[in-house]
């Protein structure tokens, strides 16, 4: 069955289903019996072989934070966007592709809350196949189009998009329309109580695993855009910078991460596209896979794993060992499983 069959049947039955047939996913974070929410007959079992967490921090940084409500806003990445407003306090960067070979933002937000992000956009069908490892988070964005309202509906997650939570958003900056929206994550999270705190998504942090291939820099391409990730000993993180220019925040200084993960992933044409004819990509997230992970100036070979949509995701050492990151914040920076394509 593949990831968009599962959004044309009711959530009940998908989770059921996972629950019965998935594999169990081994812990590596260390808030998992304090972040995970109460037990019901459709929540997966933790394996009893899970290996102990090499930190106690959050468990979307490994770092210590408030284990706060998870709260997942959708921004902009085009140049017409930039310089883009609390992602500097995200503790998770999902870059993925959109229509025309370009990219988008998912940030998500736990341990630390900007007073303001954005520019807020619109969803995409990818995002509703992400989110189910969060429990039911709060999701941020600006439209959608009419074909997925109803998965929007079905899905695992609190709506405070304008259309519900309007007085948390206001318009501002020095670019015009639809680059100029920003959101009050307080004020998002204050109209979705009932968010799901954080919880083990599969993430190990610790030192850093032997071998690993010294690297200054390395790219990560789209088919209309790209991202090079170039380490600084000085700061500690790899800064980021997308088609030849650094990638500034608004708040100041490079964006950039402690960890980032190049995961290739199989993308494929969804059956929806923008007015001008453009098909939205759809980002295969469940299954198995390759990925390059860097962390304190080395690249390593990794490989990823997601039985299901409500677990997370897994890295492991080419030997099978946990791929630990960096604490921090983390990018995952999802490309095609090959050459870059337009589906």
């Amino acid at each position: 069955m593949s990831d968009l069959q599962l959004h044309s049947r009711p959530y009940a039955a998908v989770l059921s289903a996972a629950a019965l047939g998935a594999l169990a996913l081994s812990a590596c974070s260390g808030e998992k019996n304090a972040a995970a929410p109460p037990r019901t007959a459709d929540t997966p079992v933790a394996s009893a072989t899970s290996s102990p967490s090499p930190t106690t921090g959050h468990p979307f940084t490994g770092r210590p934070g408030r284990n706060g409500p998870v709260l997942a806003v959708k921004i902009d990445n085009t140049r017409s966007a930039k310089p883009q407003r609390g992602l500097l306090s995200a503790d998770i960067v999902y870059v993925e592709q959109v229509e025309g070979g370009l990219s988008r933002v998912m940030a998500v937000f736990s341990s630390a809350l900007p007073p303001l992000v954005g520019p807020v956009r619109s969803a995409r069908i990818s995002d509703l196949h992400i989110l189910p490892q969060f429990g039911r988070p709060a999701f941020a964005y600006s439209g959608v189009q009419g074909k997925m309202k109803p998965y929007l509906a079905r899905a695992p997650l609190i709506d405070v998009s304008p259309d519900t939570t309007g007085g948390a958003y206001t318009r501002r900056g020095p670019n015009p329309a639809p680059y100029n929206l920003y959101a009050s994550p307080k004020q998002l999270l204050a109209k979705a109580t009932s968010a799901t705190k954080a919880r083990d998504i599969g993430f190990c942090f610790g030192p850093a695993p032997s071998g690993g291939t010294p690297t200054t820099s390395f790219t990560a391409r789209f088919p209309s855009t790209s991202f090079v990730f170039r380490w600084s000993a000085k700061e500690r993180r790899w800064l980021a910078s997308q088609d030849g220019r650094p990638d500034r925040a608004a708040e100041g200084g490079q964006l950039g991460g402690q960890t980032i993960v190049v995961q290739r992933a199989q993308t494929t044409r969804s059956p929806f596209h923008d007015f001008l004819g453009n098909y939205t990509p759809l980002i295969h997230t469940v299954g198995t896979g390759t990925a390059t992970v860097l962390r304190d100036g080395k690249a390593y070979d990794a490989r990823w794993s997601r039985p299901s949509e409500t677990q997370g995701t897994t890295f492991t050492t080419p030997s099978g060992q946990p791929m630990t990151f960096a604490p921090g914040q983390v990018w995952i920076v999802i490309v095609n499983a090959g050459r870059p394509m337009v589906p």
